[in-house]
Order: C-alpha cells, then structure tokens, then sequence
C-alpha cells in the first residue's frame, strides 16, 4: 500500500532544498555582478586610485594680455575606510591650523550621503582645500602619521587684475545638483559659477586624468601598477581669448567708480564686445581661496548689488536713445518722408494730454528731430502709425507691426550673448495692452513709449546693440565676450547677420541726424576733427533724479565701435552719458586718452551720485 504521506515528506524537503539553492544563487548574483561594494573593498587593498585634475584654459584679452591663470594648490583627502580610530586628531588639527570641533565636523559632513550624494567609504573624499605651498610642506612632514589622509594636486584660479568681474566670473566647488546633472563631476570638483568661466566651463576644464598605484598588505603605495600601462594623462582645458580691451575695461570702471550703471561698447562688424563695465563692480581676486564663501556672502548681501551685471540683467528705459528705431519704423512703413514735418509746442500736445519737451525751432523733419531730441516728432509719428485705419485694419495690427520692428531689431527678446543670466528686457504688443486696458486703448494711451519710457524696458546690452545696428545700416551680429576658443571654431550664432526690418535707406537718415547730434544738437561735446561720431542722447526718467543715458559709434562711415551709457541718476544725458561715451571712444580708437582726456577722466572718476540708503 502507497504511503502518500512519505511522498508527501519528500516533496515539501526537495522544495526547500530548491528554495536554499534559489536564494544562495540570487545572493552570489547580486554580490558578484549587481553589487560592487567587495570589488570596492578588495580594490581599496591593492590599489589606490589617484586623480590627476588637468589644468584650466587660461583666459586673454584681445591683444594677447593674459587675464586668467593657474597656480598650483593641493587639497587633503581622506578614505574613510583606512582612517584609524586611534588617529591623533589632536596632532592633526594642530598641523592644518582647524579645530577639532571643526574636524568632527567635517568627517560627519563627508559622510551624509544628503550633503555629499555617491560617497563611498573607500574612495577618496575631499576633507580640506586649496592649501598653500607652505600649508602642504608643513602637512607632507606629517602625512605618514595620518592614515588614510593623502594630498591630491591641483591648480586654482588667479584673476591677474582687478577688472570685468562679472565679465570672467569664477570658479568654485561642485554643488549636488552640478553633480546631478554631470557625471563628470565629484564631490570636491571645481566648476565655473559665474561669467565666461561658467558659459565654457566644457571647453575651460580639460579631461581628468588617473593614476593607478599598487599597495601593500599595510597600505603603503609601492609605485604604478604595470608600470602606469592603466594610467591616463590629463588633458589640459583650451584657452579662450575674450573681444574684451582690457585697457578700455579699466578706463570704463574708472568711469563709473561712485555711480551706478554700464557701460557696453560693441565690435559692429563682428559682434565682439569690446568691454562690459557694470558699476559697482568688485574685484575678481576676492573669489579665490578658502576665503571665496566669507567675501561672496558680503558681497551678496551688500545693497548696492556689486554681484549684478546690470549690462545684461539691469532693465531700463532707454529714453531717447530709442527714437532712432522709432525713426527707421515710421520711415521704413510710410508713416513718414524725410521731410515730413511735425509741431513741437514745448512737447506733444492732444487736448488734455501732454508730454514735455524742451525748446527748440518747430516744426522738425526727422533729421533735426533725432538732433534735438525732439518729443513731440516721435509721439505725433506713433499717434499716426497707430491710428492709421487705412494701413492696419486695428490698432492691434498697427501694434504688433510696431512690436515685430523692435523684436527685428534684437529687442524684447534676449539677445543670446555668451554669458548666463541675460534679461530680455521688454517690448509690448497688442495683446498687453488689451489685458492691461480691457480692449478700450489707442495710440494716446500708450504715447510715451515711442521716447522710450512707458512700458519699453532695455538691457545696456541691447542699447549698445541698437548703435552697432545702425552703424552697420540695418544688421548686427550676436553679441559675444569670447573671440576665440583655442582648437576650435567659433559658434556660428556668433558670426550670422540678423537683418532688421528697417531699410537701408532709413538707416541713412537716421545716421545724419545722429551725426547732426554731434555738431551742434544734444551730442556737441563730442564734436571733434580727429575723429567722426554719431551719437544720440537720452534722459530716461525715473521716480527719483532722471538717468543719464548715451548711445553712439565712431567713425561714422568705418564704424570700429559703437557704445550704450547708462548712468542711475545721473540726470541729461549730456551730463554724465556723452562725456563718458566720448572718453571711451578716443581710448579704443587712439589707444590712449590725451593730456586733456586723461584730466577730464578723473574728475569723472572722482564725481560721486549720491544714492541715498535705498535698497537697489
């Protein structure tokens, strides 16, 4: 007779066996080919894994004066796995001048996985940086009394002058996220923050390279493994040679020392720019070192903003130095002929409504009209754009025709320079106005932006650009702060053309009257023989004392630089705007300023605006 419960016994112990014999297969998988945690520790014994970083490209002006370099520096590392209980961290602190409260710390730190994402206890984590020569000699004496502490080489940044600050940036420590979003990096990695050194970083920052050193059963390093046949040599970054004059830059934050504002000159027949000053500014060699973090915050928490690059994020009314584009659009649609004439009665009158004006001769063509800065020309010209029913069926199409002439001529979107943090500054259109007045405006309503006020907001970048357009007679080039990548081409939206929809012969006229701005109308301090420039001023106005604003190029028929000013309340244009403009167009065109220039320079530089204690 059959024992069913004997078969029954068998059954169940052969299904268990196959369990034990499942889970002991499943676990050798995951050690051996989903984990690496032993292959970590066993490679932690026999090999020691070096980093060797590479240098950074170093960084040139356009005439060759070198702006950015490396220095050599040497950062403490530890792996956590060989570090000894019975480490004298009393000794240790003493060497590297921390305390031990410090010391705690910093172990604890270097083993959150929340605030240093892929630790590994057998890897190398950076415990200090950026010890100095005499720092490292000192450390090295004692290093063998330290287990698991090893020094690892490195080079860091020197700025080599105290300019362009928000041109050039800086470089510091890798944050989760940089590490997140790039595989290159590891914890206690250097990156480019701000600046150039932040828009290159790929091309400033080389390849990494590795030694491979073979250890004893105690630790000690015997020398390579295979004779370094595994050891890959770094690859130094590439240099870059900025469009910045560094001559000019200086003398634009000179300029500016006291005040608040930028200075942007632009290169009009390639784009480059030529300098970029944003005042204050603050010294490059300040965001260096371990002292990198204390002056940053001061800097971030200093009121007048010294960390802003107001060239590309300051947003501003461009006052009358955007009556040029209003010229080439009325002229380019019909609107206007050169000889058309409008009243100027002290301003733009319409019934009850009025907008100022200084005096001067009435009625203007557009010449005299760009010569003296007249308000009541451009308001009639966009009151008759706008409320021409026989052009555009609406006023909302005569709008958006407007809009689309001052995006083609790179505003109200951003300009695309190579440095992070552009603004776009803004430019309305049709549909703004129906939401901000439910449908029920016309072209009285909106009157003021044809001077540039209003809701019309520009960067200094896009002011400068506005000159090179006009210097070019109806194409720019994108704006850029780097001439060349060393091994490689230039970017190609660096050298394309982007046309306006202004015509040539617009652009002419416009061009004389800026020219006729010099000789005698609201430009006449920068009339001279030597040399021929065209400029336009603006007072841009403001809830406290007006802007000083100026834009201009020269010479004005081989344009070599075209420039946008823009002093905070430094009041006419002609009172801050075109003396500075003038000073920093015969420094590039000349390569030095005259005995005369050079005295009226510092009285500039001396010149204070006083700001009161707001907020900005």
């Amino acid at each position: 007779m059959k024992d069913y419960n004997l078969s029954h016994r068998r059954l169940v112990i052969g299904g268990v066996a196959v369990v034990i014999v499942a889970v002991y297969i499943v676990r050798l998988f995951m050690l051996q080919l989903m984990s690496d945690d032993y292959k970590k520790n066993a490679d932690s014994n026999a090999f020691l894994k070096r980093i060797e970083f590479p240098s950074r490209g170093v960084i040139y002006d356009r005439t060759g004066k070198l702006m950015v370099y490396n220095q050599p520096a040497y950062d403490i590392m530890v792996v956590m796995n060989e570090a000894k209980d019975h480490l004298d961290t009393a000794e240790f602190c003493r060497t590297i001048g921390v305390s031990q409260e410090y010391f705690v710390q910093r172990m604890n730190d270097i083993k959150d996985r929340n605030k240093n994402p892929g630790y590994s206890p057998y890897t190398q984590q950076i415990f200090m940086s950026q010890l100095s020569d005499k720092e490292f000699s000192i450390f090295q004496e004692k290093m063998y009394r330290f287990p698991g502490f090893y020094v690892q080489r490195r080079t860091v940044r020197e700025y080599r002058y105290p300019y362009a600050g928000h041109v050039l940036g800086d470089v510091a420590e890798v944050s989760p996220s940089d590490i997140e979003e790039d595989d290159y990096y590891q914890p206690g990695d250097y990156i480019g923050k701000q600046g150039v050194e932040r828009s290159y970083e790929k091309q400033l920052r080389g390849q990494k390279g590795v030694q491979i050193l073979l250890r004893d059963a105690h630790g000690r390093v015997q020398g390579k493994y295979m004779n370094g046949a595994y050891d890959q040599k770094p690859i130094a970054g590439k240099d870059l040679t900025l469009s910045i004059d560094l001559d000019l830059q200086a003398l634009g934050e000179r300029l500016l020392e006291g005040k608040i504002g930028s200075i942007v000159a632009i290169e009009p027949s390639t784009g480059e720019v030529l300098c970029m000053v944003s005042s204050p500014s603050y010294d490059p060699r300040l965001m260096i070192g371990r002292q990198r973090g204390k002056n940053q915050k001061e800097l971030s928490l200093d009121p007048w903003k010294p960390l802003l690059n107001r060239s590309i994020m300051g947003q501003y009314p461009p006052g009358s130095t955007f009556k040029t584009s209003q010229g080439l659009t009325f002229m380019t649609e019909g609107i206007i002929t050169s000889e058309t004439r409008y009243p100027c009665s002290r301003g733009f009158r319409y019934g009850s409504l009025k907008v100022g004006c200084h005096g001067h001769p009435a009625p203007l063509p557009l010449v005299p009209a760009l010569s003296t800065s007249c308000n009541g020309y451009f308001c009639w010209g966009l009151y008759h754009m706008l409320g021409n029913r026989k052009k555009y069926p609406t006023v909302q199409d005569a709008m958006n025709t407007w809009r689309d002439y001052m995006v083609s001529m790179g505003f109200g979107y951003k300009l695309g320079v190579d440095l992070p943090g552009e603004k776009r500054g803004l430019i309305p259109n049709a549909q703004f106005y129906d939401n901000a007045y439910k449908g029920s405006w016309n072209g009285l309503t909106i009157i003021s932006i044809a001077i540039g006020q209003g809701e019309v907001n520009l960067t200094p970048l896009q002011i400068a650009n506005l000159g090179a357009t006009i210097a070019n007679r109806g194409y720019y080039y994108v704006p850029h702060v780097v001439r060349k990548v060393k091994g490689e081409p230039l970017d190609t939206l660096f050298t394309r053309r982007h046309y306006t929809k202004a015509d040539r012969r617009s652009y002419e006229y416009v061009v004389k009257g800026m020219r006729s701005s010099v000789q005698g109308g609201t430009c006449k301090r920068l009339n001279r023989s030597d040399i021929i420039m065209c400029g336009k001023t603006g007072t841009a106005q403001n809830r406290g004392h007006d802007h000083s604003v100026f834009m201009g190029f020269a010479p004005m028929d081989d344009p070599k630089i075209a420039i946008a000013v823009y002093v905070e309340n430094g009041g006419f244009g002609a009172e801050y705007g075109v003396p500075i403009g003038g000073l920093m167009i015969e420094q590039y065109l000349h390569g030095k300023l005259s005995p005369g220039s050079q005295a009226q320079a510092s009285v500039f530089q001396k010149r204070r605006i006083s700001y009161g204690s707001r907020n900005r």
